[in-house]
């Protein structure tokens, strides 16, 4: 019955007497038919937002008749039946704004999420590493009606691509390729009596073939389709590694007040963030440089949480000789805090076990493609963006292109449009692509900002942050903005 409504919405679009016209309005229809390799939309990368756009269209019932297929080359099946103790953390965790729950609440994801592994968090700190200047992000002074009071919600990225998994077995009817490595994607093939050489096909291994009238790449950042549609990626390395693990903290760690606060410190090496997780847990997030990931990743249990707990009560000059030295910071952080008075209502809770292979670490980088779509091809996620993680927004400017994908499709569809076609993803990218540059941009520039650890540069960063900390008005616009809902969805 969807096959049927598909085709007859496309049927505006037929111009009688116009042969080739009449081929193209067959080919539009073609996908819903019986031959089982050719889909409406073929989505390469089974993440986050791959996995949210196929959920999205699925849930609709205007899009629910296409014929969607999904390529991942992991085991998905190992990721939708993921679980792990309460009291174990995967290290990659992501800040999901309300904004972005909501879209995943609206496509019926939201319920599949295993809600004790979510923890949300209602005030922010921010602090200059240099000056000390400081600015607190509480929901009591914006507009805490519109997101339940709630900032961000903290969860394992593991959660919520099982959880999306859940979903889409709940709503069915997509056809899933997954432990498929893509081989090559092509133009210039056909399917039988079909002449598809317009259209994108993926070559998987094992020699099987995948037709799309709309190929989306979520395949991260070295993105194959991208590769494919010719489509360049500039920007720059930092030059700064991501550390990342999961922390333990003292007594009942996030309990009371506490539990609502995430902790981001500015150091001229890169800033370090502990954001909350359920019970007594946090994770990090340390920007540093490559040879102080690597330290990092050598230290023993003991050594580490002391530098971990140093890089949020110390100097920078403190921190830059503790990693100048190979052991022995447990004892150099016990002495040097005896001589240094720390208010520890502007900290996070002391840690005092780190997990065991939790450590680990990444490279930052900065990539924006030159656009987001080409013919018959659209990029979402990773794949048309990486940002530095300062922000915590990488995964919410997934789901923000997802939400306008979802939406460009849903229009084409509904009005007889082929929705493969440049013009009819022309509005997806109009208006990802400036919010998605505006917000790269500024977390480009602020990891530039507070990378000077001294000069003049320091007391007008501090004004600044001091500025924006007395304005409510002001400071409640960014939150709002940090919080997704500076996001247009047409």
């Amino acid at each position: 019955m969807m096959g049927y409504l598909a085709r007859a919405r496309a049927a505006p679009y037929l111009c009688r007497g116009c042969t080739r016209r009449a081929q193209r309005q067959l080919l539009r229809s073609y996908s819903t038919t019986a031959n089982p390799d050719i889909y409406d939309v073929v989505c390469v990368g089974g993440g986050p937002a791959g996995l949210s756009l196929v959920t999205a269209l699925r849930s609709n019932p205007v899009t629910a008749g296409l014929r969607v297929a999904l390529v991942e080359a992991q085991d998905l099946s190992k990721i939708k039946s993921w679980k792990l103790p309460r009291d174990r953390f995967s290290n990659r965790c992501s800040s999901l704004t309300p904004s972005s729950a909501l879209f995943l609440d609206r496509i019926g994801a939201w319920r599949h999420l295993d809600r004790d592994r979510i923890q949300p968090y209602h005030e922010m700190q921010v602090w200059d590493g240099v000056s000390d200047a400081r600015i607190e992000f509480e929901w009591e002074q914006a507009d805490a009606a519109s997101s339940g009071g709630t900032i961000a919600y903290m969860t394992e990225n593991l959660n919520l691509t099982s959880g999306l998994l859940r979903r889409l077995e709940e709503l069915g009817d997509v056809a899933t390729f997954d432990n498929a490595r893509v081989e090559s994607i092509s133009f210039g093939e056909e399917a039988g009596a079909m002449d598809l050489r317009e259209w994108p096909v993926v070559n998987l291994s094992g020699d099987k073939k995948l037709w799309a009238r709309l190929l989306v790449g979520a395949d991260g950042a070295n993105s194959p389709v991208r590769t494919f549609a010719d489509i360049e990626a500039r920007g720059w390395d930092y030059g700064r590694h991501g550390v990342v693990a999961t922390l333990e903290l003292e007594g009942n760690g996030w309990g009371g007040d506490q539990m609502k606060i995430a902790y981001q410190r500015f150091l001229p090496t890169g800033p370090v963030a502990m954001l909350p997780m359920p019970g007594n847990y946090s994770t990090l997030v340390w920007s540093t440089t490559p040879a102080n990931a690597s330290l990092l990743k050598s230290l023993s249990a003991k050594d580490f949480i002391a530098t971990v707990n140093a890089a949020f009560r110390l100097t920078p000059v403190d921190l830059e000789f503790l990693h100048s030295q190979s052991s022995g910071q447990a004892d150099e952080v016990a002495w040097r805090l005896q001589h240094k008075a720390v208010n520890p209502e502007t900290v996070p809770q002391t840690v005092i076990g780190v997990q065991e292979g939790t450590v680990a670490s990444f490279p930052l980088k900065m990539r924006h493609a030159d656009t987001y779509i080409g013919e018959r091809v659209a990029l979402i996620g990773d794949a048309a963006h990486t940002i530095h993680p300062l922000g915590g927004q990488g995964l919410n400017q997934g789901q923000g292109d997802v939400q306008s994908l979802a939406k460009t499709i849903e229009f084409a569809v509904s009005h007889g449009q082929d929705l493969g076609t440049r013009m009819s993803l022309e509005p997806y990218a109009s208006e990802r692509y400036a919010a998605n540059h505006v917000l790269l941009g500024v977390c480009d520039k602020l990891h530039k900002l507070y990378s000077v650890g001294s000069g003049p540069l320091v007391p007008l960063r501090s004004l600044g942050l001091n500025a924006v900390n007395s304005l409510g008005p002001l400071k409640g616009f960014f939150m709002k903005q940090a919080a997704g809902h500076g996001i247009k969805v047409f």
